[in-house]
């Protein structure tokens, strides 16, 4: 990717910060993180906080560009969210990204309301899955509906007063039905999801079409697998416990087969996935974070305008 991104390391982009202030408390940050994730303040102060700094440079370049082509159509223009994209494998920890993203970006007084959606609640219900014989394949391009999705965001990209967007839960592992995220005209909205960078052959409209900014992270697939394994011995002991979660019959498993089952679906369905759909998309991003086996960034590449 050299040549087309300007490459930092971790202390060259924490010098960008400036004089960002850090906004987010100790508490907050713990409520932020995800499963076995050791993220600190530390990381907060050297990555967050510049990437928040040039978001909010990003989004005021934007809102002004709106104004000017408002003002040379004479006409007075509906507030458009920016839109940001993270993508990124099973278990890289874009979720807890989002989040904390989230939290700074709201302190900024130009855009205080910040929405964060993510792709899960795009997937197809587990029964449409079964009926078409890709229940295996969850996860995959095709186990999307990628036509809603691009409904939603062609109506927030459009400026609409109220747009819903569906609910997965994690523990059922499936759409919760009657339920749905409410976006009402945000100043940003965050999506997050695995393949959110994807173009397709056939298609003429893609979700990254309404990307202001888009983020990969990045870490190498030998760690991504280990974090998973990490992640589903966390959850065997929490919530596949629950006699609700779909995955309750792994709720007994011992250790090892615990970690020989983990080690079977990254193999069989994310770590197949990563590499066969998540992975190429990274060069489509404006920017890419890698992540070292400690879950630290290392390093930060931005594309150049």
């Amino acid at each position: 990717m050299t040549g087309r991104y300007l490459d930092f390391d971790r202390d060259a982009w924490a010098e960008l910060r400036a004089a960002t202030p850090m906004t987010l408390r100790q508490p907050e940050l713990v409520r932020l993180r995800g499963i076995n994730e050791h993220i600190d303040m530390d990381e907060v102060a050297t990555i967050y906080l510049p990437l928040s700094r040039l978001l909010n440079l990003y989004v005021s370049a934007t809102q002004d560009l709106q104004k000017v082509s408002s003002t040379f159509l004479g006409t007075i223009a509906p507030k458009v969210p920016y839109v940001i994209g993270i993508a990124g494998s099973v278990a890289v920890g874009k979720s807890t990204f989002a989040r904390i993203l989230q939290a700074l970006l709201a302190q900024w007084p130009d855009h205080p309301q910040v929405d964060l959606i993510t792709t899960d609640g795009f997937l197809h219900p587990n029964r449409v899955l079964e009926e078409r014989g890709i229940m295996h394949r969850k996860g995959f391009p095709e186990s999307y509906d990628t036509r809603s999705l691009l409904r939603v965001l062609r109506e927030i990209k459009s400026g609409a007063e109220c747009v819903e967007a569906p609910v997965y839960s994690h523990v059922t592992y499936d759409i919760v039905p009657d339920e749905c995220v409410v976006v009402k005209r945000p100043d940003i909205v965050i999506l997050e999801g695995l393949n959110v960078l994807q173009t397709g052959t056939d298609a003429t409209e893609f979700v990254s079409d309404y990307f202001d900014f888009s983020i990969y992270i990045d870490a190498d697939e030998s760690d991504i697998e280990q974090w998973y394994v990490e992640r589903f011995l966390t959850l065997r002991e929490s919530v596949f416990q629950d006699p609700d979660s779909f995955f309750s019959n792994y709720a007994g498993l011992t250790d090892e087969e615990a970690v020989e089952t983990a080690r079977g679906i990254w193999r069989a369905i994310n770590g197949l996935n990563l590499r066969e759909n998540i992975a190429p998309t990274r060069d489509r991003a404006s920017l890419v974070v890698h992540k070292q086996a400690d879950h630290r960034v290392d390093r930060v590449q931005l594309r150049r305008l």
